[in-house]
């Protein structure tokens, strides 16, 4: 008896495969601006985001706040908005007591943690629950609110609030799997509709005057650090961009035999227009920080450090090769905060 050989498989079409944004058939005098431009269209085609967009161009946000508390050196509200019709996307929205308003924006994208945006803004469910969070740093909103930012930090689609009963009731993870079988099958992907509440949750921000949307940040962690890097790379809106326990190749982590991946990190047709680095390289010359860590088993160390060298050709190309860096903690797959923050205070002061 035989079985069916993946690795084989995987080589046969990673040998076969052209990718068509390759950055590398740019070239040293190519046109990077309209190398950027036919990308982003075709992800934006490749991720449904291009439908999604168009179908809910006039469905109103019909923002509803239901709670506002007040803590030690900012206000937290919890909101909903309409990202498609009868769908809302349930928020909070932390601003500080003190500073100088309107505040950059930093929309906190949680990862595959059962109760999404609760850990990012402190709301622990127990002790257990506040250990981990806090020893994973995955207070995101909290860390941003703590340095004069407003924050966002939402329920991705899939997760707590954005899952669907059937497994909130069998207190399952997350719903991706199934939703992911829905979207596609209407060609569309978790990814592109999941950039699409980001987008929606930014025109809501614009309503906000104390919020300056000409300064964004998003950053994330695992899950949320995929959010961030294709919201930055389909938005020129995101200012910042730090993907946590993210950043790779799409070959050496989510085909990688030996590590289970989420249906939500699957893009059809992906490598036929581009590794992770290239979508990466749509940021470009926006700042970009990827945070890994030097033990991540599920988005392995060498996967990274191979990428960014590929980025950061990219971003030397176009004239900033100081706006891409690669950060590695001395962990796991977790969020490492050490850097995020002095990364950011020093690219917003860029757009000064």
């Amino acid at each position: 008896m035989i079985h069916f050989d993946t690795n084989v498989y995987v080589r046969n079409m990673e040998a076969i495969v052209e990718r068509e944004f390759d950055y590398r058939s740019v070239g040293a005098e190519g046109d990077w601006n309209e190398w950027q431009r036919r990308f982003r269209a075709r992800l934006w085609e490749a991720t449904g985001l291009a439908h999604i967009d168009r179908v809910n161009a006039d469905v109103p946000l019909s923002p509803e706040t239901v709670e506002r508390l007040s803590f030690p050196g900012y206000v937290r509200e919890k909101s909903y908005v309409q990202t498609e019709a009868g769908i809302r996307i349930p928020f909070y929205l932390l601003l500080p007591s003190n500073g100088q308003e309107p505040y950059p924006l930093v929309l906190a994208v949680h990862g595959h943690g059962r109760r999404g945006k609760e850990v990012y803004v402190g709301h622990f469910e127990d002790e257990q629950e506040r250990q981990e969070s806090l020893e994973g740093e995955r207070d995101i909103a909290l860390q941003a609110v703590a340095e004069g930012y407003a924050a966002i930090a939402m329920d991705v689609r899939g997760f707590w609030e954005m899952a669907r009963a059937d497994e909130v009731e069998a207190k399952k993870n997350n719903s991706c799997a199934e939703l992911q079988k829905h979207a596609m099958m209407y060609g569309r992907t978790l990814i592109g509709e999941r950039v699409h509440d980001m987008r929606r949750l930014i025109a809501y921000a614009g309503t906000r005057p104390e919020i300056d949307t000409s300064r964004i940040v998003i950053t994330g962690n695992s899950g949320g650090g995929q959010v961030s890097l294709f919201t930055a790379a389909l938005d020129e809106r995101i200012s910042v961009c730090v993907p946590g326990s993210f950043f790779s190749t799409f070959r050496g982590s989510l085909l990688e035999q030996s590590v289970w991946h989420c249906m939500c990190n699957f893009v059809p047709g992906m490598l036929r227009l581009g590794e992770m680095y290239d979508v990466a390289g749509l940021i470009a010359p926006r700042p970009l920080l990827c945070v890994n860590g030097e033990r991540d088993a599920i988005f392995p160390i060498d996967s990274a450090r191979e990428a960014i060298g590929h980025v950061q050709r990219i971003y030397a190309a176009m004239g900033a090769p100081d706006r891409c860096r690669l950060y590695v903690g001395h962990g796991g797959h977790r969020y490492y905060k050490e850097p995020v923050w002095p990364f950011v205070k020093t690219s917003l002061r860029l757009l000064d």
